[in-house]
């Protein structure tokens, strides 16, 4: 029986304490360095705020939804029509490190949602993996990688 809701969900440790990694989600001066290009505004709760990514000319809409200090951050952003919630849950790890889970919900079990499922699942392991890089190393991994994604041809 397959399931009729999709939702993706993407663990990564982080070498970095969890009141480190919780700052660079929540502090745009930090999400530059890895995510987005531009917000409106720091994460926090119930703040509305717009977000643009370096890849897409877009104003993306963000609603923060609940936020508990070095633990947990949810959002609602647009996905096209529909709307979406991303919940990211910051646990402490061994060794003062930090294991950081994305989990965004759902899309039907369609074919758009099973398109959303597939890109967006490599979009939150992008995201890891970048905030992994920015976090350890000082590495801006994301600047110039999907470029090619979104050349008008």
């Amino acid at each position: 029986m397959k399931p009729t809701q999709l939702e993706i969900q993407c663990s990564m440790q982080i070498l970095k304490p969890v009141n480190e990694v919780f700052e660079a989600i929540v502090n745009p001066e930090q999400m530059i360095n890895y995510f987005i290009s531009k917000s409106s505004g720091r994460m926090e709760e119930g703040k509305n705020l717009t977000w643009n990514f370096p890849e897409i000319e877009m104003d993306v809409p963000v609603k923060v939804a609940k936020i508990i200090n070095d633990k947990y951050i949810s959002y609602y952003w647009e996905n096209g029509e529909s709307t979406q919630l991303v919940e990211m849950n910051l646990k402490p790890y061994k060794d003062g490190f930090t294991v950081v889970t994305v989990t965004e919900k759902s899309m039907e079990n369609t074919e758009t949602g099973i398109k959303w499922l597939k890109e967006n699942t490599e979009g939150w392991a992008n995201f890891l993996a970048c905030l992994k890089a920015w976090l350890e190393y000082g590495i801006h991994l994301r600047k110039g990688a999907f470029d090619y994604r979104f050349e008008k041809k």
